[in-house]
């Protein structure tokens, strides 16, 4: 008689299919759980990348007007900013700071643009009263220096109304000047290390047809101040030097990392003695017929 086979109560074949069906399983969990994992964290990326795009494409020109008042401790406001800090417009104002009351506005809206070029950024700038067409800033970052380029138009940089400085407060708002400023360049670069600022190149800033309510005179004259950027290691030469006019100013100084070293004198072409007088006292320290100017 056949024996039948002993049962032990369970089957090495289906115990074995069971482990294995759950280890598929298990793994099939697991990859699916990584996949979704590396998914989310692609989704996160993008998500964070996206923002960041969208923050610097979309950065409104408020942001702009913060950082160049922060710059100029609020001597230089752009009022009323509208666009993005890569194209816009606002209306530059001149005060003396903050708690000053001291303000002036320049007649119409200044218009910019930037765009990236390999190496840095253009900065396009245009106004109808007051910038030559054409005008544009190139700047170019690094890790220890970076460097500022002024481009001028066709006629130079620009003319302002000189009146606009009564913003600054004193001793504009005192003089009161008139007359017209007038910047002209020839290659100015500014750069910077740390925070030392080094200029190369040339500029011209005119003063023409100078008045100021402190003189009877309806024009004192017309004025230059050249800064000269000199070679490596040179301080840039500051010179002040009369154009024309009844009042004659003339100096040379330098500029340094500790600010501006300047010394001259103002005097009355013959003649207009009487009518400068007082305005030489208020200039400087009166060495007989003429004025010592000194800064630094």
């Amino acid at each position: 008689m056949a024996k039948s086979p002993i049962r032990t109560g369970w089957s090495l074949s289906t115990f074995d299919d069971s482990i294995l069906v759950g280890m598929r399983r298990a793994r099939s969990g697991l990859q699916t759980a990584a996949s979704s994992a590396r998914l989310g964290r692609w989704a996160v990326a993008g998500s964070v990348l996206g923002a960041l795009y969208a923050l610097v494409a979309y950065a409104p020109a408020s942001w702009l007007a913060d950082g160049v008042a922060s710059a100029t401790r609020g001597r230089l406001v752009l009022a009323q900013a509208e666009g993005s800090i890569w194209g816009g417009s606002a209306l530059p104002v001149l005060t003396g700071g903050a708690g000053s009351k001291d303000a002036a506005v320049l007649p119409s809206r200044l218009d910019w643009s930037v765009s990236p070029f390999f190496g840095g950024l253009r900065l396009k700038l245009s106004q109808a009263c007051c910038l030559e067409p054409g005008l544009e800033l190139e700047w170019r970052p690094g890790w220890s220096t970076s460097s500022i380029t002024i481009k001028p138009g066709a006629n130079g940089v620009g003319h302002w109304p000189a009146a606009w400085l009564e913003g600054l407060g004193a001793p504009w708002n005192t003089l009161r000047p008139g007359g017209q400023l007038r910047l002209a360049t020839q290659g100015l670069t500014l750069e910077s290390r740390g925070n030392a600022w080094k200029i190369k190149g040339q500029a011209d800033l005119d003063w023409l047809q100078a008045s100021s309510r402190l003189s009877t005179l309806d024009a004192l004259g017309s004025y230059r101040i050249g800064i000269s950027g000199g070679a490596d290691g040179d301080r840039p030469a500051i010179t002040l030097r009369t154009l024309e006019g009844a009042l004659q100013l003339n100096g040379n100084g330098q500029l340094s990392d500790r600010g501006l070293k300047f010394n001259g004198d103002a005097r009355a072409a013959p003649g207009f003695e009487p009518s400068l007088n007082n305005l030489l006292n208020i200039i400087g320290r009166r060495n007989g017929a003429s004025a010592v100017i000194s800064i630094g």
